[in-house]
């Protein structure tokens, strides 16, 4: 059975302490990072990495769960520097990540400016320039949903969109772990939506907790929270009720 490792950053972003959760499935043949953090995140990730008897260079494939900028912003770096990286992602992604569309965020966040209140347009503007600083990178293959891909194990891809179109998250039945990215998050020791008000398809994404809701799941991991303590399923089914009751 292939290992899992979650590499847990704890950064500083915008004034506020957040932890992301970049995961490693390793067997003898690959060593697979599930999303890669902000720009300029590479010796982050090579601490924590180190931190598992782990190196960077190992890695042979780097799957991609959306284009939100704290899941792709090294990814031209890494590749830069790790040539032999294969990159992977929903097919619905690869036009943003390869630059040949306007990333949905910065479209997002462009569409509401003017409405913003005086005092929060130079927080806007930062982030829009912050979203626009991202660098294009070509994506060696494409994925959709139901796919099983024949590494470490086998690893089937959920099409989970609602907080991106083409959001996935990653089932691994061997152990029974989901992989969620950021189609569920952990608060307060529970389990949330990302971002509500930023989700770009709200009642996608709870149709997509409800597709997650159908696995056999032992342990489920979020990118914005870590290893979620509990019962994973029991949590899902209370998320669906909370915003469809």
């Amino acid at each position: 059975m292939a290992s899992l490792h979650l590499i847990e950053i704890e950064i500083e972003q915008n004034g506020q302490q957040q932890v992301l959760t970049p995961v490693i499935l390793q067997d003898e043949i690959d060593m697979i990072l599930i999303d890669c953090g902000y720009p300029d995140f590479i010796h982050l990730l090579d601490k924590e990495v180190s931190q598992h008897n782990l190196t960077l260079s190992s890695i042979t494939k780097l799957i991609v769960t959306h284009h939100d900028m704290d899941h792709i912003g090294s990814l031209a770096a890494l590749k830069r520097m790790y040539p032999h990286i294969k990159i992977v992602a929903h097919e619905l992604e690869v036009p943003y990540i390869e630059g040949n569309k306007k990333s949905l965020r910065l479209e997002q966040a462009e569409s509401t400016f003017s409405a913003l209140p005086k005092d929060e347009k130079p927080f806007a503007e930062q982030f829009i320039d912050f979203l626009q600083s991202y660098e294009p990178i070509a994506v060696d293959q494409s994925v959709s949903h139901k796919e099983w891909l024949p590494w470490c194990g086998g690893i089937e891809v959920i099409h989970t969109p609602g907080h991106m179109p083409g959001h996935i998250s990653l089932y691994i039945s061997a152990s029974k772990t989901l992989i969620a990215a950021d189609a569920v998050v952990i608060e307060n020791s529970e389990l949330a939506i990302a971002n509500p008000q930023y989700t770009l398809d709200l009642e996608e994404a709870v149709r997509s907790i409800q597709r997650l809701s159908e696995y056999d799941i032992e342990q489920l991991i979020c990118y914005h929270g870590g290893l979620f303590h509990g019962d994973a399923k029991q949590a899902l089914c209370q998320l669906i009720h909370k915003y469809t009751s």
